[in-house]
């Protein structure tokens, strides 16, 4: 039994010397440093009492945090500031839009009336043409009765347009001996 125990005694003390030559092997290779570890177990040091938790704080340290607090509430002043100014500014670009909507309603508005005008305009120009052909081709005599029945400007018109055809083919014109 006693040679059991001196050779368990002998595994433990070559256990310990291979843990010992891998770890100056590990800090050789640089994976571990031992003068860390040594420090912290050997070398504890105190807190600082810069540091500590239960004091009160220092008067460098409340005058500090009264102006980190003065810093604060002017950054909190400011960015109300800032938040109103954009909310007024937002206030103002909606009643700009509004504003804006409403003109191109007015535009969308006046461009239907302009389109239906011009329609108008287009079917009342051919209507003008046919007519002046139409008289043109009358005799005067007959002619004359009917354009007296007519609107002033569609009077105007038709004899103006008798007029350019007559000058667009070359021809004189009736018109002074119709008027």
């Amino acid at each position: 039994m006693r040679g059991n125990r001196s050779k368990v005694i002998y595994l433990i003390i070559f256990i310990l010397f291979l843990t010992g030559l891998g770890f100056f092997w590990l800090d050789y290779i640089g994976l571990v440093s031992l003068s860390k570890i040594e420090k912290s177990i050997f070398h504890r040091e105190s807190p600082s009492v810069l540091y500590a938790t239960d004091d009160e704080p220092s008067l460098i340290a409340k005058w500090e945090i009264e102006k980190s607090k003065e810093q604060l509430a002017e950054r909190v002043e400011d960015l109300d500031r800032r938040e109103a100014i954009i909310t007024e500014q937002e206030e103002a670009l909606r009643t700009e839009k509004e504003k804006i909507e409403e003109m191109r309603r007015s535009l969308d508005q006046d461009k239907k009336k302009l389109e239906a005008e011009k329609t108008r305009y287009t079917g009342y120009k051919k209507n003008v043409k046919d007519l002046a052909v139409k008289i043109l081709s009358m005799d005067p005599k007959k002619s004359v009765p009917i354009m007296i029945k007519w609107d002033e400007s569609l009077l105007i018109d038709v004899l103006r347009q008798m007029d350019q055809d007559a000058a667009d083919t070359g021809k004189k014109s009736i018109t002074s001996y119709l008027i």
